[in-house]
């Protein structure tokens, strides 16, 4: 995918992906959701063939299809973020995935939810839902895996938590890993932004914040002409190391994706949950790679605002709308992520790989990087050699490689992330010298 696509990438999520509150109050409306019967049905693919099931299921769309010679194995996938003020219920197909689960013999099933909006809690009571209707239309599965992208990685990583003896194997992909810390990421870079460019912080966003406060922080930062001033170089570094450290392709990551981000500065940070779910009190304003605070660096977060969620925004144990992912895991788990996705940024599975090994379950997590700087932009070929290796790993019992993501020494090393990567993008400085 080349610089034209990403930007278009950018233009279309800032369009999808646009937030407000109106749009989160809707999230909670359910009956104002339907789903368009007649666009349900979908065709086979060439050459191979299949028993293809469609419908309407606890009010969430679905769709399930099962090749001829079926393993009697399952494949349930979870889709990404809808725009919650969209009603209508659309149901996506695992593109990369379905020709070789369906040549190597796998069932999927993939459902809509019943709502739109970033509702984590519905989407794993409706993936799992179609999961329990597979057993009673088509038969029980002998063993049933679990995928997702972006939010469906969220949904994953919650689903094989909460359920944790009905799913054998996960792989969340550019998945929210770090659950609500998302959030927290895109309001500390917009308030650091704000600091750096001597405006006094707001928070939450006012009216007005897209028509003349990030005009003035663009000037005052250079991030229109791309010739950053000290302070806009300042935002550079502090967005490097918050999402996921000194890595490669990241000055490239940021070029694309600064704009973005101011898009996603709300004036409502509740998400359809009782109160205000951004808390930074935690948060660590870092320049370099010292772990030890520069002055600099203290005086940056001292003018930041502390933030603190409400207390009944964040529950902490089972299903909230935006519920947490602990990293108490029971089956195997790969993860992908791209090392330039600053829409949900790599730091996400640095998270997750933290609370993995807080538990002592690191031995069931492997963690992948892809060099590419969209978010989701994987190939078919990167998505079913994780997936193949889930299934050797689960029913074989072979651990799979990954990569030291947690190991700054690593992962800031130039070809970081070549491994798993397939094939190099055009845009990687790798691509051209022929590695």
């Amino acid at each position: 995918m080349g610089l034209r696509t990403i930007t278009c990438v950018l233009v279309c999520f800032i369009v999808i992906f646009g937030f407000s509150a109106q749009s989160t109050a809707a999230a909670d409306k359910k009956t104002n959701y339907f789903v368009n019967k007649d666009k349900l049905p979908f065709d086979e693919l060439n050459g191979l063939e299949t028993n293809r099931y469609w419908g309407v299921h606890k009010g969430a769309g679905y769709r399930i299809e099962v090749p001829e010679r079926w393993n009697g194995e399952l494949v349930l996938y979870a889709h990404g973020y809808r725009n919650a003020d969209v009603k209508e219920l659309t149901v996506d197909n695992p593109e990369n995935l379905r020709k070789y689960l369906l040549e190597k013999g796998y069932a999927w099933g993939a459902s809509s939810y019943s709502t739109n909006g970033y509702d984590v809690k519905q989407g794993v009571m409706d993936t799992h839902a179609l999961g329990k209707f597979f057993n009673g239309k088509i038969a029980k599965p002998e063993q049933t895996y679990v995928v997702g992208h972006s939010m469906g990685g969220h949904i994953t990583g919650v689903l094989i938590e909460q359920y944790h003896n009905t799913y054998d194997g996960a792989m969340p992909m550019c998945g929210v890993m770090g659950d609500n810390e998302l959030f927290d990421f895109f309001s500390d870079f917009n308030l650091a932004s704000q600091v750096l460019a001597g405006i006094e912080p707001q928070f939450p966003a006012v009216d007005n914040y897209q028509t003349h406060v990030v005009p003035k922080i663009k000037q005052t930062l250079g991030l229109n002409t791309g010739l950053l001033t000290a302070e806009g170089e300042m935002l550079r570094d502090l967005t490097m190391y918050f999402s996921g450290g000194d890595r490669p392709l990241f000055n490239l990551a940021f070029s694309s994706w600064k704009n973005f981000l101011y898009t996603l500065y709300r004036s409502d940070f509740s998400y359809g949950t009782p109160g205000n779910i951004i808390d930074n009190t935690d948060s660590i304003y870092q320049l370099d790679s010292n772990p030890e605070l520069s002055v600099e660096e203290i005086e940056l977060a001292e003018k930041i605002p502390n933030i603190t969620a409400d207390p009944q925004a964040q529950n902490i144990n089972g299903l909230s709308k935006i519920p947490s992912i602990s990293g108490e895991l029971h089956q195997p788990v790969i993860t992908l992520h791209t090392l330039g996705d600053l829409f949900v940024p790599f730091s996400m599975e640095q998270m997750y790989a933290k609370k993995v090994a807080a538990n002592g379950d690191s031995d069931l997590l492997v963690s992948r990087a892809v060099r590419a700087v969209g978010h989701c932009e994987f190939t078919p070929a990167e998505e079913t050699e994780a997936f193949a290796d889930l299934v050797k790993w689960v029913e074989k019992g072979i651990k799979p490689e990954g990569d030291a993501i947690l190991d700054p020494a690593v992962v800031n090393q130039e070809n970081f992330g070549i491994k798993f990567t397939n094939p190099l993008r055009i845009y990687d400085p790798l691509h051209s010298s022929g590695e």
